[in-house]
């Protein structure tokens, strides 16, 4: 009598309960293992990103387990008739599982991982591609998830996509402009014509710093109106922009100035080159700079000046010892790069391997760097560590930074910005000579071009960790037309010298500095004024070039 009010046999209802206790051990069995055991495993890591993995994973993968049993075990009973509607809530249960574990394991894992990863690479695509993926991807997986939840129920879908294919079409089309900005913004991060921080001069002459290139718009921060403005990506591709921070973040800068033809104008001259490689802000040689600091800007005239020039002193230091040590590395590396080239003829010998690995060592304790050799599961692990030696080009470069964020004219922003740019310097630099180390411990089919890998090092610390002071950058003083009126004919010169860094006191650094030197140049020739008593001949200024 009872088994005309029950859907199944009593056979099938014994099997069923037996393959639920079945599936109810090994779930708990699974989650023994996964809670405790890999937990336990996890821990010991060095990096977390196995046990994230695993915490996020733990109750989707459970609970995929006990649905996958579940349909294995209702497939398995004879009484088909009933179990349809209930296999495809549990196939659509299944799906919803998974989805919500792989957006999980998207956005918990691989999104944050990588941003990590981000932050100390040299491209700037990156940085905007992984938040478009973060917004993106999780909305794709959700639609994907939905279409397949409703195929599992049966849906027809051939009307839905119909009605969806006519939608797109329309709402393309009123939102053409968000696409057409969209793409732009691809653009403009495939070209990468930009990176965050550069100064951008427009096509209307007003200068702007990137700070973020969005999905539908580039934001700017404007550096005349101390304000953020944002442009449409389509409207910035559209325009010519001049980027002032490329190839270097030297900024070229040009002032002029008019002087009364009575001067000696050659010696005028020479004194307005002074004036400009004495400022500590301004390119040029250092070893000049040095000599002449003490005999311009005299502090007497204003105390600011005097910390200036003081502080500018031992940040010219600083940076001459990072220079030379660059300098020594160079060197070090051109050796090696010798070396590697007799070496590879014929292929490397574990003795060849040995010696070049123990040349290389001796560069990277220039860097500041030692190689840790440890044993894991018959493998060996290399571990780079600072050393605590204060002569490497690590500590010199903190050092030159250090004085440097001391500068009285640098804004607060400034003192940040600073060691900000140059840890992710020395991060790279990490990042790069240890994937050198590991393609030297373990040629293999690279060992024919150790030697093109060694000089692309030399070549990245010249371009772009940190580029030597060139001849180009010395100050110019030209002579560029003549003036007159009732007091005077004047001769017009031309000042040309580079600004060390033009993003700095929000993009004013060229503006102050240009003051300052114009200032200088006119208490000069204030003390030089030559009067009708004299001649020009006996009114030379002192000069101390």
């Amino acid at each position: 009598m009872l088994e005309n009010f029950l859907p199944f046999s009593v056979n099938s209802w014994i099997f069923l309960l037996s393959e639920l206790a079945i599936s109810a051990i090994a779930t708990i069995l699974l989650y023994l293992v996964s809670f405790h055991i890999l937990r336990s495993i996890f821990r010991n890591f060095e990096r977390d990103i196995a046990l994230v993995t695993l915490n996020v994973s733990m109750y989707p993968v459970l609970i995929a387990f006990v649905l996958v049993t579940l349909k294995f075990s209702f497939h398995r009973l004879i009484d088909i008739a009933l179990i349809e509607g209930l296999d495809r809530f549990l196939t659509a249960s299944l799906i919803v599982t998974i989805s919500y574990w792989f957006i999980q394991l998207f956005t918990q894992v691989f999104i944050y991982y990588l941003k990590d990863y981000t932050k100390q690479t040299e491209v700037m695509w990156d940085d905007v591609l992984l938040p478009l993926l973060d917004a993106v991807i999780p909305v794709v997986i959700v639609l994907f998830a939905s279409v397949l939840v409703l195929k599992s129920f049966g849906v027809d879908l051939t009307g839905i996509w119909v009605t969806l294919g006519g939608a797109t079409f329309i709402i393309g089309f009123a939102v053409k402009d968000i696409l057409a900005n969209f793409f732009s913004g691809i653009v403009l991060l495939i070209d990468t014509p930009f990176q965050f921080g550069d100064v951008l001069r427009l096509e209307d002459g007003s200068l702007g710093m990137l700070r973020k290139i969005g999905v539908r718009v580039t934001q700017l921060y404007m550096l005349e109106n101390y304000c953020d403005v944002y442009i449409p990506n389509s409207v910035l591709q559209r325009q010519n922009i001049t980027n002032l921070s490329r190839p270097t973040a030297y900024y070229f800068y040009s002032t002029k100035i008019e002087v009364l033809q009575k001067y000696q104008l050659d010696d005028v001259k020479q004194v307005m080159e002074a004036i400009i490689l004495a400022h500590p802000d301004t390119l040029g040689d250092i070893d000049k700079k040095l000599e002449l600091m003490d005999c311009y800007y005299n502090p007497l005239v204003d105390k600011n000046l005097a910390k200036q020039q003081k502080l500018g002193k031992l940040r010219l230091l600083a940076e001459s010892e990072v220079n030379l040590k660059l300098e020594e590395i160079e060197q070090a590396l051109e050796t090696l790069a010798v070396t590697l080239q007799f070496a590879e003829k014929g292929g490397l010998t574990q003795d060849e391997i040995d010696n070049v690995q123990q040349e290389y060592r001796e560069v990277l304790s220039l860097i500041g760097l030692n190689v840790i050799t440890t044993t894991q599961n018959n493998r060996s692990v290399f571990e780079f560590q600072e050393t605590r030696l204060d002569e490497t080009l690590i500590k010199l470069v903190r050092k030159w930074y250090r004085a440097w964020i001391r500068d009285p004219n640098l804004l607060n922003d400034d003192e940040s910005v600073i060691p900000d740019e140059w840890e992710l310097k020395i991060n790279m630099l990490k990042r790069r000579v240890q994937r050198l180390f590991q393609k030297i411990s373990n040629p293999q089919r690279d060992e024919t071009r150790l030697d093109d890998y060694v000089m692309e090092l030399k070549q990245w610390l010249r371009e772009r960790f940190k580029e030597p002071r060139r001849k180009w950058q010395e100050p110019q003083i030209l002579m560029t037309g003549m003036n007159h009126d009732p007091s005077g004919i004047y001769v017009e010169f031309k000042l040309n010298f580079f600004i060390d860094d033009i993003k700095l006191e929000n993009g004013r650094r060229g503006d102050r500095v240009s003051s300052q030197i114009y200032e200088e140049v006119m208490r000069y020739l204030k003390r030089s004024l030559p009067t009708e008593a004299e001649s020009p001949e006996n009114s030379k200024a002192v000069i101390k070039v």
